[in-house]
């Protein structure tokens, strides 16, 4: 993502001090937890510029949750500053950049996977596909359940083991079906949770970033 960026002209920061903006500790039900946790990411990103996160499921939270976290609170104004100028990596591409040719070359067939943080928190459909369209030698082919959960959800995975692994493996089949090479997607946690799937059934077929993918054949 750095990579990318930085060729587009863009000037990167990249705080080393960051955590965790409190998403796992919040979907847990430890609200406070979560609370202190968001505090310390308020501070660590209170300067000037874009913060760009290579994740929708960080970005959506950040964005739709800080505010009735920090209601009435006395980070309620850093709160709202720091969700105006959160966006997700593809998302800064297409609509602040103006972006959606990166030069990018890699060969084979595709499907794309519209990961649940993306799609539902940040609203992010078309401007992946956009921006998957113009690499070389790339044939990209939807499947069906694109826009279905893979079945992590976090701790999800952890609770309910067998529902989750039922719908990573429907989510599998359906980028099989497709004949694709790869499965991209916009966030990591999808892509731990399906290549976990692939792995251990020793399946044809290998998840991959987006912006893996947008930097390749430089």
């Amino acid at each position: 993502m750095v990579k990318i960026l930085e060729k587009l002209g863009c000037k990167v920061s990249y705080n080393t001090k960051q955590t965790c903006c409190g998403q796992p500790a919040f979907n847990a039900g430890y609200r406070d937890e979560a609370k202190a946790v968001a505090e310390k990411f308020l501070h660590d990103f209170d300067g000037e510029g874009y913060i760009v996160g290579p994740s929708g499921s960080c970005t959506g939270y950040v964005r739709n949750y800080y505010e009735a976290l920090f209601d009435n609170s006395a980070e309620h104004n850093l709160s709202n500053k720091v969700r105006g100028k959160m966006f997700e990596f593809t998302e800064f591409l297409t609509n602040i950049l103006n972006v959606n040719d990166l030069g990018a070359t890699l060969n084979g067939k595709a499907t794309y996977h519209d990961a649940c943080g993306a799609l539902r928190e940040c609203g992010i459909k078309a401007g992946p596909r956009k921006l998957l369209e113009h690499v070389r030698g790339l044939e990209m082919v939807e499947m069906k359940e694109c826009e279905t959960c893979c079945g992590f959800g976090g701790t999800f995975a952890v609770k309910y083991e067998p529902i989750s692994i039922g719908m990573a493996q429907t989510k599998v089949q359906s980028a099989l079906d497709t004949g694709a090479k790869y499965m991209i997607t916009t966030d990591v946690s999808c892509m731990m949770h399906i290549q976990g799937y692939i792995d251990k059934n020793n399946l044809p077929i290998q998840t991959m970033h987006i912006a893996d993918v947008l930097a390749s054949g430089w």
